[in-house]
């Protein structure tokens, strides 16, 4: 049996230290969004929908492009749709499928919080950076998120 390759002491503090960025980033950006009245993965799906053109995609694209099941995704739309932030359509060529929406409610909403959570984006993470680490973290993130995007395929 091969032995563990144990996290050499560089290399654990590296993945520690960003395992705990990422968590206290995200409850610190939870909280912010959560005066909106929007959860930090409200926030992403709304923000993702937006992001496209027609504001809608599939479930499946949804959690593709936040990494999240299928099933994680479905039930957290469900959530959403319950408060009024997204729709359901048909897909008109596979009535097995159906599109995600961006409701009139969750277009209001994303536009509300974004300008808070930017400036939180920018007080808790971007301006405590140079554009040296800032370029660090981008070519970082790209490595890491094609070789995951490779290996679910």
């Amino acid at each position: 049996m091969d032995e563990t390759a144990w996290l050499a002491a560089d290399e654990l503090s590296a993945w520690k230290g960003l395992a705990l960025m990422h968590l206290q980033l995200t409850a610190t950006l939870g909280r912010a969004l959560a005066a909106d009245g929007l959860s930090y993965p409200d926030y992403l799906v709304l923000a993702t929908l937006s992001d496209h053109p027609d504001g809608r995609c599939r479930v499946v694209e949804l959690g593709d492009e936040l990494g999240w099941e299928k099933s994680r995704a479905s039930h957290h739309v469900a959530r959403m749709r319950q408060r009024g932030l997204v729709d359901k359509q048909r897909c008109p060529t596979d009535h097995r499928g159906a599109f995600v929406v961006l409701s009139d409610a969750g277009r209001r909403a994303i536009e509300q919080a974004a300008p808070g959570h930017v400036a939180a984006v920018r007080r808790h993470f971007v301006d405590l950076l140079t554009p040296a680490q800032l370029g660090a973290i981008a070519g970082v993130a790209t490595v890491v998120l094609d070789h995951l995007s490779s290996t679910r395929d």
